[in-house]
């Protein structure tokens, strides 16, 4: 039965979500069940593009995203995949209507990862954060909105500026994993072997604008997606606030992340600013 494979499929989503991030992981557990699979559908693929991008450098990167880009093709086309985590990426897309010029930005921007390893303009870095996280936002958006228009379009600009915040973030705290073991420089003008405070702190000052913008949406949403988006902005928020007490020379020679245990106090403090109605 069709069924028990779509049940399959969404169980392989989740399981790659659980696996390769506890902490969206974590914030995808506080949204609504009725949301829930379907923000695990969406990690699911845009996981396994990543992955392909940046994992499997004993293997022919370009030839198994050109395998995956095909299948995708024919997933959304067909309405079926026998690729699990393609199969409930279809289901999601068709079910909130997602555009296919999201998905079409997010394949532009993991395709450059092949080959792009420099982004010497604002434009071109901007370009490639709209394709690998904005585009991301927007569709758990449409998840969240449940296909509503208007409201999508009111919140639209919000979703794609604490995606973005999301990302530099990930960028930031991987500067020397990024640079060492892929070759790539996303930040323009910033060179791993010469960054300064001055040159951290201007970036820090660029993610804290779209945090504020992001955080401006998260008010708006439904309640069924509320608390689980706030849950992953706190958790980034307190990411960038290590960071940002982190010297810039320990930055560039380490990673720095919230051991579990933090995870689950920012958890509960959360929940308790959040019930009290302190979120707004």
């Amino acid at each position: 039965m069709k069924e028990l494979f779509d049940t399959v499929s969404q169980s392989c989503s989740k399981k790659v979500t659980h696996s390769y991030s506890t902490s969206f992981s974590l914030a995808t557990k506080m949204l609504a069940p009725a949301i829930r699979q379907d923000i695990y559908n969406i990690y699911g693929f845009v996981r396994f593009a990543d992955e392909i991008v940046d994992s499997f450098h004993d293997y022919d990167k370009t030839s198994l995203f050109n395998r995956f880009e095909i299948a995708l093709t024919d997933a959304l086309k067909d309405r079926i995949s026998l690729n699990p985590i393609l199969n409930s990426f279809q289901h999601t897309v068709h079910e909130y209507n997602i555009d296919q010029e999201l998905i079409d930005a997010f394949m532009k921007s993991m395709r450059l990862d092949l080959t792009k390893s420099v982004y010497q303009t604002e434009e071109e870095f901007n370009q490639y954060i709209y394709g690998s996280a904005d585009v991301v936002g927007l569709m758990c958006l449409k998840v969240f909105v449940k296909g509503d228009h208007e409201q999508y379009e009111a919140l639209k600009e919000s979703a794609m500026s604490l995606g973005s915040a999301f990302q530099k973030v990930n960028f930031l705290r991987d500067l020397k994993a990024d640079f060492d073991s892929l070759n790539r420089t996303y930040f323009p003008n910033t060179n791993l072997a010469e960054l300064d405070e001055a040159s951290k702190q201007q970036i820090i000052d660029d993610i804290e604008n779209d945090f504020k913008k992001g955080y401006e949406g998260i008010l708006k949403l439904p309640a069924e997606a509320k608390f689980g988006v706030f849950m992953a902005y706190r958790y980034y928020r307190r990411l960038l606030k290590k960071l940002k007490n982190t010297p810039a020379l320990e930055i560039k020679n380490t990673r720095i992340r919230v051991p579990n245990y933090e995870k689950v106090g920012l958890l509960t403090r959360s929940y308790v600013k959040y019930h009290l109605n302190l979120v707004r």
